[in-house]
C-alpha cells in the first residue's frame, strides 16, 4: 500500500514538474527590429499608411477615440506632442514599448507585435522620426 502512494505520488510530482516548465510564456519583446532597415522611412509613404490600416481604426487611435489619434491628418502632430517617441532613441520611445511587448497592452490590440511594423517604425524613428 505504501510503494503504491509513494509511486503515484511520484508520478505526480513528475507530472507537475513537466507541467511547470511547459508554461514558459513565449517573449513577445522584439529589439532592434528595424536596425536592418538602410533606406529612409518616410513618414507619409510608409509610416501613415501602417497606422490607417492598423492603428487609426473605428474605437481605437482614430479623431475623438483613443489617444493618441493616428489618422492620416493627425498621426504626426498627435505623437509629437503626446511624447509618444523619442527622436534617435526608439528603444525608448513609449510607441515602441507598445508595439514590441515592453509595455501593455501590446499594440495592434489584438494581433501583438508584427515585425514588419515594428521595424519600419523603430526605422522612421532612430532615423530622426522626422515628418516627411
Amino acid at each position: 500500500m505504501l510503494t503504491k502512494k509513494i509511486a503515484i505520488l511520484s508520478g505526480y510530482l513528475a507530472f507537475v514538474m513537466f507541467a511547470i516548465a511547459g508554461c514558459s510564456k513565449t517573449s513577445t519583446i522584439v529589439v532592434n527590429p528595424g536596425s536592418s532597415i538602410t533606406e529612409t522611412m518616410s513618414f507619409e509613404k510608409d509610416i501613415v499608411p501602417i497606422f490607417t490600416n492598423s492603428c487609426a481604426i473605428s474605437g481605437c487611435h482614430s479623431a475623438g477615440a483613443k489617444a493618441p489619434d493616428l489618422s492620416a491628418a493627425n498621426a504626426y502632430k498627435s505623437l509629437t506632442d503626446g511624447n509618444y517617441y523619442k527622436a534617435t532613441d526608439p528603444d525608448n520611445s513609449v510607441l515602441m514599448m507598445w508595439l514590441t511587448g515592453k509595455k501593455s497592452p501590446v499594440m495592434p490590440i489584438g494581433k501583438g507585435p508584427d515585425e514588419t511594423i515594428n521595424a519600419k517604425i523603430y526605422a522612421w524613428i532612430k532615423q530622426g522620426a522626422k515628418n516627411n
